[in-house]
């Protein structure tokens, strides 16, 4: 496994991609900094929820792939500017009820030390043609 970079680009982003397209949360973890925070795109809270700390933020990116075993991040672009990274890319997944997800999503960055400090996912919620 390769270490991250002292200093996050777009490659990198591209990397921590790849990790989380082949459920790699071992390499995952490695581009996270100790004081790790992961905003999910939902929840009760205005940042949807919020996990802090390695073995929170390690648990709730794991169950997405128990949720979703094919859990899959596609079509992606990058930027970095300063301590700020951006990630664009289209989410496709099914549920366990055997819905399936396609959604248009980011994550923001908060980047430190050449880690990721926060990741901050949104994505767009889909329904039904004809539902309001």
């Amino acid at each position: 496994m390769n270490s991250p970079p002292a200093i996050i680009n777009e490659a990198t982003l591209e990397e921590f991609s790849a990790a989380w397209n082949r459920h790699d949360i071992d390499a995952i973890m490695s581009f996270m900094s100790d004081d790790c925070v992961f905003e999910t795109p939902a929840g009760p809270d205005a940042c949807g929820t919020r996990h802090v700390g390695r073995e929170a933020v390690r648990k709730a990116f794991a169950a997405v792939w128990d949720a979703m075993p094919d859990a899959l991040w596609s079509e992606g672009r990058y930027l970095v500017q300063g301590n700020l990274g951006l990630s664009q890319w289209r989410f496709t997944g099914t549920n366990a009820d055997g819905s399936r997800v396609d959604v248009d999503g980011v994550d923001v960055f908060t980047l430190k030390d050449g880690k990721i400090q926060v990741k901050n996912a949104f994505r767009k919620n889909r329904f039904q043609v004809g539902t309001p």
